[in-house]
């Protein structure tokens, strides 16, 4: 009888908690929601560099790069020992926000469903963001590279500033958050961070009753410079039987018009409520969209590689061209294998066993933009094994405005508790986009005062 009015309750407590508040989040700074177009200015003299790409007028475009990843783990919690080095790659490819997506980090069982968030899963999964991103073994492949892109600057009788500019920044978490198994977690570089503000974060449930939060979405944004990101961390509707796909654009449909924001007070702000009204916006996540043949066509077809067929049929791939939920949304070319149903630990995609259905492959997860100034460089599945998905990430070069104005920050000193005022000219160490192009470099002139 316990059990009984126990259920009730919490399905209750679940349907009438007060949306999920926007500062509602994990996050390694405190919340900065001041806009640097508020703060007084000092006159600067101006810099004399020739690689100064920031035009006389008031803003300017500069690139940097942005990585994104859809994990589904399948609610297996991450060991200590978990190596996620190849889907972060930092030693390679070193950007300067990541933005990693996870679906069913927690089993979507109903005591999660209706219970209270297990945050000592995003807590590990963070951890493990946190130590593979600043490895220092990371920090010298970035001092090498740099090391070679800077060698010709080098001339003779002179000496250089690579020392000043192969430190690789530390990156700290901008904002993560959970809801139920869907889990969201950005980074950016330390030493850009003074130009991130007013990270927020709005939860969609699309699950049972139409509401609850084993489907839906934790969408986060925020600005950069002078430019806005929105990201969106979905799962959607399951199913491979005809018509299920109606149910996942219905569920898509929901999260771009429920997804709100709230408005940010202050003179210079004017930040969009919707997902759509961003200048930046990338949809990732298990989309669960599956391809229409026959389960025997669609296994036949992953076995000849014949990716041009199977994706002609992809229901996700038919939406974006022809369909009314992913109206002007893009995707990058797909080239590798479908990332869903494998078996665990296993490279072999799953056949079906006692008491489980029979699951195609499909191409599940999923990285989607639309808008202007995202331009896609890389779109790739990792092979981790970790579940019966593997993940998918992307690497874009996005434009971001940049404000011509000489920002002023003001520091607390730790150490002796003073303030220093702090003026930040900056520019760009390259003029053409490249691997570490984008980064911004900058001239400091301090002024202690005591409190």
């Amino acid at each position: 009888m316990r059990g009984e009015v126990m259920w009730p309750r919490l399905v209750a407590s679940k349907l009438l908690r007060k949306t999920l508040g926007s500062n509602n989040f994990v996050a390694d700074f405190p919340g900065n929601t001041y806009s640097f177009l508020d703060l007084q200015t000092l006159d600067l003299e101006p810099v004399q560099n020739p690689e100064i790409i920031l035009s006389n007028h008031n803003h300017d475009t500069q690139k940097f790069k942005v990585f994104v990843s859809t994990w589904n783990v399948g609610g297996v919690t991450p060991t200590d020992d978990l190596n996620i080095d190849d889907l972060l790659d930092t030693c390679n490819i070193s950007c300067d926000i990541y933005v990693l997506g996870f679906q069913e980090v927690v089993p979507l069982r109903a005591s999660n469903v209706l219970g209270s968030e297990k945050k000592k899963v995003s807590m590990k999964w963070n951890s493990l963001i946190r130590k593979t991103l600043n490895k220092k073994s990371h920090s010298r492949c970035y001092k090498n590279d740099n090391l070679n892109e800077k060698q010709h600057r080098v001339t003779k009788g002179k000496k250089s500033n690579i020392e000043s500019s192969i430190n690789r920044p530390e990156f700290r978490c901008l904002i993560s958050k959970q809801m139920v198994g869907i889990m969201i977690s950005v980074w950016v570089r330390s030493d850009l961070h003074p130009f991130f503000r007013n990270p927020s974060v709005s939860c969609i449930g699309c699950g049972i009753m139409g509401c609850l939060g084993n489907k839906g979405s934790v969408s986060v944004r925020f600005q950069f410079h002078e430019t806005s990101f929105c990201f969106i961390c979905s799962h959607l509707a399951s199913g491979g039987r005809e018509g299920d796909e109606r149910t996942r654009n219905s569920n898509a449909a929901e999260i771009l018009s429920r997804t709100s924001f709230p408005t940010v007070m202050g003179p210079s702000l004017d930040l969009p409520k919707k997902i759509l009204d961003h200048d930046r916006v990338v949809l990732l996540g298990d989309l669960n969209y599956r391809i229409s043949l026959p389960e025997r066509d669609t296994r036949l077809l992953v076995n000849r590689k014949d990716w041009n067929t199977l994706l002609e049929n992809d229901q996700l791939r038919m939406e974006l061209m022809d369909g009314q939920a992913f109206e002007a949304w893009h995707e990058g070319t797909i080239t590798f294998a479908p990332t869903y149903k494998y078996h665990p630990s296993c490279d072999e995609y799953f056949l079906g066993s006692k008491g489980k259905k029979k699951r195609a492959p499909a191409w599940c997860d999923r990285i989607i933009w639309t808008g202007e100034g995202l331009k896609q460089l890389l779109y790739t599945r990792i092979e981790a094994r970790l579940s019966d998905h593997r993940p998918v990430k992307a690497i874009f070069s996005s434009e971001v405005k940049v404000s011509r104005m000489k920002y002023q920050s003001f520091c607390l000193s730790e150490r002796f508790g003073h303030r220093t005022k702090t003026n930040l000219d900056f520019h760009s160490d390259d003029d053409e986009y490249s691997s570490h192009s984008g980064r911004l470099s900058f001239h400091v002139r301090n002024k202690r005062t005591t409190p």
